[in-house]
């Protein structure tokens, strides 16, 4: 997305590192970041440097390699300051080359996000939950944005249509982050009460991706209700509420007896939650719209998850 809109697309891309920090075990604290930025030529207006001149050309709603470089870098700080961790360091790269009579470079602009954190030495694996246990978002409130936005930027630059690339651009709330990541600080400072039994960022697929992989890890299946989810503006298809990769999210294993102390820890730091779904021993995948409503998903955890039925012959 930084290749769309730069100043966006490389705040987000902090962001959700941050959250990679944050969501590690079952908790832990973000300490300081790097951003990294890897661009074509940047044909510079005024100079008569040779590996300025004679543009490629790029896909018309790709932001220009100078334009990235004058936005992006100020993004990816900006989201960075205002969660409250300080972005340390990052690099910055120009290539393009003709080799072997084709014109290389970084005709697909690259954004690197990374960074370090703390996290107690008794937090550092997720619990494997029972049946029963309750599955949370924690965070913002879906939206119709970043929609295939993790399949958008694995293609080729050019590949994707148009439409699907400014699908894939999110938006940081940087605030909301920080309140949610004070709700985990909360929690994990807890040692062995910390509430929390299992944590995974929102990223790439939205809650899509994030709820299954978080029960995979136990070993369940799960049923979630399409009407638990937050959602900041109404109309949406039960694809775009499941799918949607808006940022400031996390999702959580909470066992039942704990969520009054939760809940407690989200109301003093005005943060956003909500009870999605229970996990459940049948391994099976199901998301309906109301308790016992029609269902948009019904499948085996395992054939999501790398294990398609297989023809036998």
């Amino acid at each position: 997305p930084t290749a769309i809109s730069p100043c966006p697309g490389a705040a987000t891309g902090a962001g959700g590192e941050i959250r990679d920090e944050g969501a590690t075990g079952r908790g832990s604290r973000p300490k300081a970041g790097l951003t990294g930025f890897a661009v074509s030529n940047l044909h510079l207006p005024g100079t008569d440097e040779p590996w300025e001149r004679d543009p490629v050309g790029r896909p018309g709603h790709l932001a220009t390699p100078l334009e990235i470089m004058l936005d992006g870098p100020i993004g990816g700080a900006a989201f960075n300051n205002e969660f409250g961790r300080p972005g340390l360091g990052g690099f910055f790269r120009v290539y393009e080359q003709t080799v072997a009579g084709v014109r290389r470079g970084y005709h697909k602009p690259i954004m690197s996000a990374g960074g370090m954190g703390t996290i107690s030495a008794d937090q550092t694996h997720k619990i494997a939950f029972p049946p029963g246990t309750l599955l949370v978002q924690l965070g913002g409130p879906g939206m119709r944005i970043g929609m295939g936005g993790g399949a958008a930027s694995s293609m080729a630059s050019g590949v994707n249509a148009a439409h699907l690339d400014f699908d894939s651009v999110q938006r940081g709330n940087p605030e909301i982050e920080r309140r949610a990541q004070e709700v985990v600080n909360h929690c994990w400072a807890l040692g062995a009460d910390n509430p929390i039994l299992s944590i995974h960022d929102v990223g790439a697929g939205g809650l899509s991706n994030a709820f299954p992989e978080l029960v995979d890890g136990a070993g369940l299946g799960a049923r979630f209700d399409l009407r638990a989810i937050p959602l900041e503006e109404s109309g949406l298809a039960p694809k775009e509420m499941w799918c949607n990769e808006s940022q400031e999210r996390y999702v959580l294993a909470i066992a039942p007896e704990s969520l009054s102390l939760f809940a407690q820890l989200c109301a003093r730091e005005r943060c956003p939650y909500a009870v999605v779904g229970v996990a459940s021993a049948d391994g099976m995948l199901v998301l309906e719209d109301g308790p016992g409503g029609e269902r948009a998903i019904d499948m085996p955890m395992e054939v999501l998850l790398g294990k398609p039925p297989q023809m036998q012959r």
